[in-house]
């Protein structure tokens, strides 16, 4: 990764606040800004809701490979599972979905807890190893931290945290970020505060640098109803707007 110095973006915080709409438009974004440039968009999130906003058609996922070397190791044919996982990296090259200067990799359902945990990480390491390939690394995670260290990546370089105006969810905010420094190696973070109702409504992010503050946008909301992607946003959009100005300030141009 170092040799290319590639910029690994993580999405994380609290659910139902667009972190996955956000993530998506950076994606949109960098591709647009950089079309000489190679991107890849990770979906670490069960739900795969980065590839209907990216307007992909998941064929296999991280975890459909998993299962299979389980399936096989389970069934008795030890040779055939060890055959299995050596074959992982051209297995995962297959899963990758490319739009033009996109990729796509679907990570898929959280694994059982304490079971193939050296499967587990050989995975992880794979993904890391075909990150190297790339210019920008975008991960849409699951409300939490836990599991973009545990299951994508050792070390992001931008940790971009997203929550709603509410208190509840700034607080949210905070234990994630606390729960990150110990957890995740990152170089740069700061949050997104998207869907205000009110931008004079005042904000305590506590140590947490502000990105951007992001207005209800309603063009969003009727995209997502719509099941479009969003690269059928307009430009000028308030949504679009908020995540340029975020990327600017935490340095990705």
């Amino acid at each position: 990764m170092a040799e290319k110095n590639t910029k690994v973006l993580a999405f994380v915080g609290k659910g139902g606040v667009g972190k996955t709409s956000l993530s998506a438009l950076t994606v949109r974004l960098l591709s647009e800004t950089h079309p000489d440039k190679k991107i890849l968009a990770i979906d670490a999130d069960p739900a795969v809701g980065l590839a209907t906003a990216l307007g992909v058609d998941v064929v296999s996922t991280v975890d459909d490979i998993r299962k299979s070397f389980i399936n096989t190791a389970e069934s008795g044919n030890t040779n055939a599972a060890v055959e299995l996982l050596g074959e992982a990296k051209y297995q995962m090259l297959d899963a990758l979905v490319e739009i033009g200067n996109i990729s796509f990799l679907a990570i898929g359902r959280p694994e059982s807890a304490g079971c193939y945990c050296k499967v587990n990480a050989y995975l992880k390491e794979i993904i890391s190893m075909i990150s190297d390939s790339f210019d920008y690394v975008i991960i849409d995670g699951e409300a939490g931290i836990e599991q973009v260290n545990r299951r994508v990546m050792e070390k992001v370089t931008h940790l971009i945290l997203v929550s709603d105006a509410s208190k509840k969810g700034l607080q949210v905010v905070k234990t994630v970020y606390s729960v990150a420094k110990e957890l995740v190696m990152f170089d740069k973070s700061g949050v997104i505060i998207n869907r205000i109702p009110d931008m004079d409504i005042p904000l305590d992010t506590g140590e947490i640098e502000l990105l951007s503050c992001i207005p209800d946008d309603l063009e969003m909301s009727v995209n997502d109803i719509k099941g479009k992607s969003v690269f059928a946003i307009n430009g000028n959009s308030p949504i679009f707007k908020g995540i340029k100005t975020a990327l600017e300030r935490i340095g990705i141009d």
